[in-house]
């Protein structure tokens, strides 16, 4: 058996059953042949994101896998890689490499040298013999402990080499680990003690599935949840207790709870200090508990630490403040200055999001969207800018992994291959991305993917001809040389790639137009519709 054989042949032993890519690479035939089915789209970047995606709503039980040429194709995928790095999300990449001989020679890019500060681990095959090895390692990272991408490069000349058959290979253990005791004990005195504790989760809640146990910690001290954009959909948002998901855009109860808390348990999440992310009050004392300690006092100081998976340490947290209490603690006046603060916030956000205005409020646009689909049975994810503070504060999630927030790096046009690699692991979901007309401009041909593999997603586009954001910071630019003007008919594109494309321009018009894309969602083509907007870039920055 050759080594291209013989790794799809692991990957199928690990539950792999789709692989994204971009030929040539030998590995996208063979997993063909084993059963694995390609998914080949139009940039690296793109199948990166998919591959994201996938991992994310299989919690890695049939992991992303991404693979792609050697030189300009690994190049390419760069920024997916990063992306997935930094989000924390586990995608295996089988970079095709120069020979053997050529591998070090200057300017012959080299991925194992290139993304190893983007990897968990980076390896070469260099001996047939040790392709087994080798594929165990990786396999073994992205499944145990704080998840990342995994890299194996495969040089040419290696994938036609024998390897001894049987293959010795089988599939990896995964581990997980709990906090300890004594620390546990301290914690749970300190969260029973506060007066004003926020629970602030992220998206270890997701990787441990541990949504009853937070929700059970939340209504046992009658504590409010915040979570991270990553964290979105880990608590339920229509919860009494839910303050809502914070970025840059956070939600005007969110931030009055946190500003007023005397302790935040921070569960599953790192607390990396980022412009889009939640910030956290530097008066109010943390106790941070999650997988990877290397995230203790890199953002935030924190004066407790519990380290290990978020269901294991929410489980005995559970136990050790019901043994410092009598019963469930009396919710009522919580969930009452929670709905009064909210209601307060919304008052000065309404007239925005039902907007009648022409050119269209993008705000009235994503609420409608919200007022229109089973937001239960839907996932959802936005773009990098405007469109990620646009919906994140006002979208309420219903259930685990309905949202598929990020953050971190916020790579314009990173929605769409998550949106299409969500499809892929949940073809009985609605499947959204929502983006901007400077977003589209880097993954919209993507699209046709879309199209082409039967990937019936809905793309809402929020076209206001601008890179509006940008308009504060160029004003000189653009009055002189109109450096932030966009065009485009961007649903005459998507018609044009095969799908179903809508241009709306009146306010009266959304519900009806968004009930049409998702009747061709339905019928299994996928559907973009561009809605005229204004440029109104205000977001909820508290």
């Amino acid at each position: 058996m050759k080594v291209g054989s013989a790794i799809a042949e692991i990957l199928r032993r690990e539950g792999v059953d789709i692989i994204f890519g971009y030929p040539r690479n030998a590995v996208l035939e063979e997993a063909a042949a084993a059963g694995i089915r390609p998914i080949i789209v139009r940039q690296e970047r793109t199948g990166l994101h998919m591959a994201d995606a996938y991992s994310r709503l299989t919690r890695g039980a049939k992991m992303g896998v991404f693979a792609m040429q050697h030189g300009p194709g690994t190049e390419n995928a760069y920024g997916g890689v990063a992306q997935a790095y930094s989000e924390s999300v586990p995608v295996l990449v089988l970079p095709q490499g120069y020979a053997r001989r050529l591998a070090h020679v200057p300017d012959n890019y080299n991925a194992c040298i290139s993304m190893r500060d983007i990897t968990k681990t980076a390896e070469p095959i260099l001996r047939a013999e040790d392709t087994s090895a080798i594929m165990r390692r990786a396999f073994t990272a992205l499944r145990n402990g704080r998840l990342r991408p995994a890299l194996v490069e495969m040089p040419w000349d290696v994938l036609a080499e024998d390897v001894p058959v049987p293959i010795d290979y089988t599939p990896v253990v995964s581990t997980r680990f709990g906090p300890d005791p004594e620390q546990v004990e301290e914690v749970a005195k300190r969260l029973v003690g506060a007066k004003r504790l926020i629970i602030h989760a992220g998206q270890g809640v997701h990787w441990a599935n541990a949504y009853d146990e937070l929700r059970l910690l939340a209504e046992l001290l009658a504590a409010p949840v915040s979570t991270s954009l990553e964290g979105k959909s880990c608590f339920d948002e229509t919860h009494p207790l839910a303050l809502g998901s914070g970025g840059a855009a956070i939600p005007g109860q969110l931030r009055h709870f946190l500003n007023n808390a005397d302790l935040i348990f921070g569960i599953g999440c790192s607390f990396s200090e980022t412009a889009f992310g939640v910030s956290m009050p530097k008066h109010v004392p943390i106790i941070h508990s999650t997988l990877d300690p290397a995230d203790f006092n890199k953002g935030v100081p924190c004066e407790l630490a519990l380290a290990g998976d978020a269901k294991l340490t929410l489980a005995i947290l559970v136990a050790a403040c019901r043994r410092l209490l009598d019963g469930q603690r009396d919710p009522s006046a919580v969930i009452r200055e929670i709905a009064e603060v909210e209601h307060a916030w919304m008052q000065e956000w309404l007239p925005l999001l039902e907007c009648e205005d022409a050119p269209l409020s993008p705000y009235r646009v994503l609420w409608e969207l919200q007022r229109t689909v089973d937001v239960a049975n839907t996932i959802i994810t936005h773009d990098a800018g405007s469109p990620r503070d646009q919906l994140t504060p006002f979208w309420k999630s219903r259930s685990p992994l309905s949202y598929i927030g990020w953050g971190k790096s916020t790579q314009l046009g990173y929605g769409l291959g998550l949106a299409m690699g969500a499809k892929l692991a949940c073809p009985d979901k609605l499947c959204i991305n929502v983006w901007g007309d400077a977003a589209i401009g880097f993954t919209g041909m993507d699209f046709e993917t879309a199209v082409r593999e039967r990937t019936p997603i809905l793309s809402i586009l929020l076209n206001n001809s601008a890179m509006a954001i940008e308009l504060p910071v160029m004003p000189v630019a653009t009055e002189k040389y109109r450096s932030t003007d966009i065009s485009g008919d961007y649903a005459a594109f998507a018609r044009a790639l095969g799908g179903y494309g809508e241009r709306i321009e009146r306010p009266e018009d959304i519900a009806t137009a968004i009930r049409r894309g998702i009747e061709a969602t339905e019928r299994g083509q996928p559907a973009l519709l561009e809605f005229i907007t204004s440029r109104e870039t205000r977001a909820s920055r508290l």
